[in-house]
C-alpha cells in the first residue's frame, strides 16, 4: 500500500502544487503589505483594548522628542562660531534654505552646525591620519586642506542639489497645475479654493508645487493678505516662472482683471518656453556628440580601417629592408 501511494504521488506531481501554494502565499503577503490600511486606526483600537499601551507609546514619543531636542541643542552649540554677523546674511541664508524646502525655525542653526561638524570631522578623520602617515610635507598639507574644505562645504553642495531638483520639478509641473487651476477658476471657484483643489488633485504627481500651494492656503486661512502670500510664494521657491505668475496674480487682484485669463496666458507662455528649451537642447545635441565621437568612436574606426593597411605596409617595409630574410 505504501509503495502504491509513493508511486502515484511522486515529486513531479507535487511540484506544481507547491509552486502554486508558494505564489499564493506571496501574493497574499504582498496584498496585505501594500493594502495601505489605516495604521492609526489600528493603533487606536489597540489602545482601547490595552490602556497601558497608550501610555507606553506616549512615553516613546516623549523620548524621541527629547532626543531630537537634545540633538538640536548640540547643533545650536556647534553653529555658534559660524553664525552670520548681520541680519542680511541671516535672511539670505534662510532664503537659500527655504528654496531647498527647509523652512523650520532651526534650519539655519542645523545647517551651520552640520558645516562646523564637517569641519571637525574633516580635521580628525581625514586630515589627521594623512598628516600622521605622510608627515608635514606640502602634499599632506594640501590633501588635508582639500579634505577639510570638502567636508565643510558638503552641506552647501547638498543644499544646492536639493534646491535645483525642487526648482526643476516646479518648472516641469507648473503648466499642468496652471491648466487645472484655470479649469477650477472658470468653473466658478475662487483663487483660494482653486489652489486648494489643485493641491489635492496633483498631490502624487507634483508634490513640490502642491506643497507650496498648501502652504499658501494655510497662510491665507491664517489671515495674511493675498498679495503678501503670492509674493512670498515667488520668493521662497526661486523659480522665475512662479515669481512672474505671482506678480501677474497680484496685478489681476489689484486691478480687478480676469484671473482665469491671466492664468491661461501665463500657462501658454510657460509651455512655449518649455518647448523652446527642449528645442535648444535638441540643437545642442549635435555639438555635444562631437566629443564622445572623437574620443571613443573615431579611434576604433581608425584602427579597423587603417590597421590592416598599416600592418601590410610595415611587413612590406621589413621585406624590402631584409630581402634575404
Amino acid at each position: 500500500m505504501t509503495e502504491l501511494f509513493a508511486s502515484t504521488i511522486d515529486f513531479a506531481t507535487i511540484l506544481p502544487w507547491a509552486v502554486f501554494g508558494l505564489f499564493a502565499v506571496g501574493a497574499f503577503w504582498a496584498v496585505e503589505y501594500f493594502s495601505g490600511d489605516n495604521k492609526r486606526a489600528g493603533e487606536r483600537l489597540d489602545e482601547f483594548k490595552d490602556p497601558m499601551l497608550r501610555r507606553k507609546r506616549e512615553e516613546v514619543r516623549t523620548k524621541k522628542n527629547d532626543a531630537i531636542s537634545k540633538v538640536l541643542e548640540k547643533t545650536n552649540a556647534l553653529a555658534a562660531p559660524l553664525q552670520p554677523k548681520t541680519e542680511l546674511e541671516t535672511s539670505k541664508l534662510r532664503l537659500r534654505l527655504s528654496m531647498a524646502g527647509f523652512r523650520h525655525e532651526g534650519a539655519v542653526n542645523t545647517f551651520l552646525g552640520l558645516k562646523f561638524a564637517g569641519l571637525i570631522a574633516g580635521f580628525f578623520f581625514a586630515g589627521g591620519p594623512i598628516l600622521l602617515i605622510r608627515g608635514f610635507d606640502q602634499t599632506a598639507l594640501t590633501a588635508t586642506v582639500l579634505s577639510i574644505g570638502f567636508l565643510f562645504y558638503l552641506p552647501d553642495i547638498c543644499i544646492w542639489f536639493i534646491k535645483r531638483s525642487r526648482q526643476q520639478q516646479i518648472f516641469l509641473t507648473l503648466p499642468d497645475a496652471l491648466d487645472l487651476l484655470v479649469v477650477c477658476v472658470e468653473a466658478g471657484l475662487g483663487l483660494d479654493q482653486g489652489m486648494r483643489r489643485v493641491s489635492e488633485e496633483l498631490k502624487k504627481v507634483a508634490p513640490v508645487i502642491c506643497g507650496e500651494l498648501q502652504l499658501c492656503n494655510l497662510q491665507l486661512q491664517m489671515g495674511r493678505a493675498r498679495s503678501e502670500v503670492l509674493h512670498e510664494l515667488g520668493m521662497r521657491t526661486g523659480v522665475d516662472d512662479l515669481r512672474a505668475l505671482s506678480a501677474i496674480l497680484i496685478q489681476a487682484d489689484k486691478f480687478g482683471s480676469s484671473v482665469a485669463q491671466a492664468l491661461r496666458v501665463q500657462s501658454d507662455s510657460m509651455r512655449t518656453r518649455r518647448r523652446q528649451l527642449a528645442e535648444e537642447k535638441a540643437a545642442k545635441t549635435a555639438v555635444k556628440l562631437i566629443f564622445p565621437l572623437v574620443i571613443f568612436i573615431f579611434p576604433g574606426i581608425f584602427v579597423v580601417l587603417v590597421g590592416p593597411a598599416a600592418i601590410k605596409m610595415v611587413r612590406e617595409m621589413f621585406t624590402k629592408m631584409n630581402p634575404g630574410g
